[in-house]
């Protein structure tokens, strides 16, 4: 009896080391220097052979090497690169594991107002698709509902954590709609005919929706003697406290968006997707609308479009004064998160600033989201949430992430993957 308990026990401390989850790093507790390192800032500007002094999680200074004392243990990144933390905005990271086990996707909501659904209660911290991102620099991500008009409110987080409340570095951000569209698909399962047309509800489903908002901004606590959930999650939106979010793609769209957020005084506006919003880019700077774009590595959505508008879109937007960042929606959009920094490096070959390309994943999305005022560069007072990569982090030849750091703690980059490539690379190395 003895003899199978201990095999047994044997047998679960292995299979614990093969499947768990990444121990979150402990808080940092001395000050660490990384010397020598290309720097970039995040906002466009870079520093050669710096050096960063952070302390308590917190960036002390920042510059050339030798231009201040070192201090405490120092990390020596001659020839090497030092990034901020790359950001993911409008993710579903850590809301579903297995998309064929319905027992692990919890990205939605029942029901088509759900803007009182906060996505932070379902985030997974020990997710391995979240484990996965942090090799590739991917170290904040935006945890953002799915489905109906109002999906629901998401929340920021940093990816190295025990659960959601150690995760979360803003809370309930913002509010997520899904704007009508005004074209549709023939659903032939329906018995409706195929092909592509224009909405002709167009109007009445932009009514309905627009009514239920001005539904729930005439709703103020003084005005209702009861609590009515919905609407009382939608008042971030007018007191500026969130951020609306609005997914829509064609020019008419994004100026019907504009409009009402105009006439509404919505402080806070970004349009997400926005695969047209070149054609009003103007609108946009104009009425300070911000842009998380339509994912880099997709096709032209229409036939009469530049083969590589996808790839040019963003920096279209940044040229015209827009604030723009990626964000990666699509087909296994939690699994390529990890390729966000490649989707930069692919608008930096078709014509924007690698420097700028950067922005998109770094101080633009930082701004976007909300939370600049902390992270997205690298700059004293902001967290210490960086990395060192060996060589250019946009490029997925040389992004070879040495450190990582969230908050100044020194975190695993080892995930359920690289222990598959160091097993199946010692099986063929060693014959």
């Amino acid at each position: 009896m003895k003899k199978i308990v201990c095999i047994t026990g044997l047998f679960l401390i292995f299979f614990g080391n093969l499947t768990a989850q990444q121990t979150p790093a402990k808080a940092q507790s001395e000050i660490i220097t990384i010397t020598g390192a290309t720097a970039h800032i995040g906002n466009g500007e870079v520093i050669e052979n710096s050096s960063i002094t952070f302390e308590n999680g917190k960036i002390t200074a920042i510059g050339v090497k030798g231009n201040f004392s070192t201090t405490g243990k120092i990390i020596d990144a001659t020839g090497k690169h030092v990034y901020p933390g790359f950001i993911a905005p409008n993710s579903t990271l850590g809301l579903v594991e297995i998309g064929a086990v319905r027992a692990t996707d919890d990205d939605s909501e029942i029901g088509n107002y759900n803007p009182h659904i906060r996505s932070i209660i379902a985030y997974n911290a020990e997710s391995k698709i979240v484990e996965s991102m942090r090799p590739n620099g991917i170290l904040i991500a935006q945890v953002t509902p799915r489905g109906g008009k109002i999906s629901g409110t998401s929340s920021i987080v940093q990816l190295d954590a025990w659960n959601w409340e150690d995760a979360v570095i803003k809370l309930d951000d913002g509010i997520h709609i899904n704007w009508p569209s005004t074209f549709t698909r023939g659903r032939w399962w329906l018995g409706e005919d195929p092909g592509y047309k224009p909405n002709k509800d167009y109007s009445k489903q932009v009514t309905e929706l627009v009514d239920f908002i001005h539904q729930a901004k005439a709703a103020t606590p003084s005005k209702s003697t009861t609590t009515n959930l919905p609407y009382q999650a939608m008042h971030g939106i007018f007191d500026g406290s969130k951020t609306l979010f609005v997914n829509a793609g064609t020019e008419k769209q994004i100026l019907d968006v504009i409009t009402f957020a105009k006439e509404n005084n919505i402080q806070k506006t970004v349009i997400v997707g926005a695969y047209q919003a070149y054609k009003v880019a103007s609108q946009l700077k104009q009425n300070n609308v911000s842009v998380l774009i339509t994912r880099t590595h997709s096709t032209p959505e229409l036939e009469d479009d530049d083969y590589d508008l996808p790839y040019k879109n963003a920096k279209l937007l940044m040229d015209a004064g827009v604030l723009v960042a990626l964000q990666n929606t699509g087909q296994m959009e939690r699994a390529n998160a990890r390729n966000l920094p490649f989707q930069a490096g692919t608008v930096a070959a078709h014509g924007l600033d690698k420097e700028k390309a950067v922005q998109l994943i770094t101080g633009n999305s930082a701004k976007i989201l909300g939370i600049d005022a902390f992270t997205g560069t690298l700059e004293v007072g902001k967290d210490a949430t960086l990395f060192i990569s060996i060589g250019d982090a946009l490029d997925m030849r040389t992004n070879q992430l040495e450190k990582a750091f969230i908050q100044g703690r020194d975190i695993s980059l080892e995930s359920h993957q690289t222990k598959l490539w160091k097993r199946y690379k010692n099986k063929y190395t060693t014959k």
